[in-house]
């Protein structure tokens, strides 16, 4: 009995204990790359935390990262599709050491859980795809090309959680699938007649070698929606044009203003400096045509006049003369001065006695003058 028991410990080790989580067996992977693992579960476990772990066996694996945790590892990202009850772990920049690993699920008790094999190469995988996620329209095809190195072991191309295509054609889910292995080192899996059946993770298979590959199906845009959408695109650009080109003709109509406002000032100050040139050259000629001359004051004897009053004589050139003829106006000067003549000094008669003789010229007497008439 304790032997049995034994046995049973050491099988469910390895395989889990449930055995209601589902993934691939073994991939192969260069060292330094990443891959991306699909682990499926049943529906009684579709609010339970995932879980991914490393190590051989089951109960002695460690923890690498938690689907509510998970940032648990940086190394490895985790994510739950609940609606098809798949949830994938991406590992990067894989080592030697990374070799074994464990898709789990936490439940009561024993946790369920299945164990995949990463081989690693340090040149190209000996079974790979380009992408590991692909796309297709409803109704339409795909085509999926497996690559491989090695040469022996059988082709095939499985559903996680399905049934597997051998031979050269098949079906899955409702879907046709057929497999052109005549290539070299290559084989060649089409899906057509997809539908909202067909997605899911699928795998190719060479001997004991599996590659996941993720499948994705949608609707194919109708004809009057992507003529909407060029329409719409075709408006979005016509807009774009039309704004550019009403900013390139604001821009152009302000330069221009600034020009002319700026050689209308140039104009202006050019036309005031040819205006105040000839009136500068009229004043300058106008006093060039006026002649001064010297004058001399004259002794007056009148002892009435007190101040003398000088006159100055000013002579205009004739008009034919002039030598600037753009000026109506010239413009001339004189200066009168009086000028007191301090030198005469008038005698005021002060008791003059005036006497007449026959003779007409007077006689001076003791400071006076007698005239004697006859």
């Amino acid at each position: 009995m304790a032997l049995h028991l034994s046995i049973l410990l050491i099988i469910t080790g390895l395989t889990g204990v449930h055995n209601t989580v589902t993934t691939i067996s073994k991939v192969s992977v260069k060292a330094g790359g990443s891959i991306t693992i699909p682990c499926r579960y049943g529906s009684m476990y579709r609010e339970n935390v995932k879980y991914l772990c490393q190590g051989y066996t089951f109960f002695n694996c460690n923890y690498v990262v938690l689907t509510n945790k998970p940032h648990y590892s940086g190394k490895v990202l985790i994510s739950d599709d609940k609606s098809q009850r798949i949830f994938t772990v991406t590992i990067k920049d894989l080592k030697n050491a990374d070799e074994y690993f464990w898709c789990s699920v936490k439940i009561i008790g024993t946790d369920d859980g299945s164990r995949f094999q990463l081989s690693l190469t340090n040149g190209l995988p000996d079974l790979y795809v380009d992408h590991q996620d692909i796309s297709g329209f409803i109704g339409e095809s795909i085509t999926i090309s497996c690559n491989y190195r090695r040469t022996d072991g059988e082709i095939k191309w499985c559903k996680l959680g399905s049934s597997c295509v051998t031979g050269l054609s098949g079906a899955i889910d409702g879907t046709s699938v057929t497999i052109d292995s005549r290539g070299l080192d290559v084989f060649h899996v089409s899906m057509s007649g997809l539908s909202t059946e067909s997605i899911g993770w699928y795998f190719c298979v060479k001997g004991d070698l599996e590659m996941p590959v993720h499948v994705n199906v949608t609707e194919k845009p109708t004809t009057t929606t992507l003529a909407t959408t060029i329409s719409n695109t075709t408006g979005d650009k016509t807009k774009h044009s039309t704004s550019i080109d009403l900013k390139s003709l604001i821009i152009t109509l302000s330069l221009l203003i600034v020009i002319v406002l700026v050689t209308s000032c140039v104009w202006f100050m050019l036309r005031k400096h040819k205006q105040n040139k000839p009136e500068s050259s009229a004043i300058t000629m106008a006093e060039a045509d006026a002649t001064y001359c010297n004058v001399k004051p004259k002794m007056k004897t009148s002892a009435k006049c007190e101040e003398e009053v000088l006159y100055s004589t000013v002579v205009f050139p004739s008009s034919d003369q002039r030598p600037c003829a753009e000026t109506d106006v010239d413009v001339l000067y004189s200066s009168v001065v009086t000028i007191k003549d301090k030198r005469v000094k008038r005698a005021e008669a002060q008791d003059i006695d005036v006497s007449y003789f026959g003779s007409d010229r007077p006689k001076y007497l003791n400071g006076s003058v007698s005239v004697n008439h006859y």
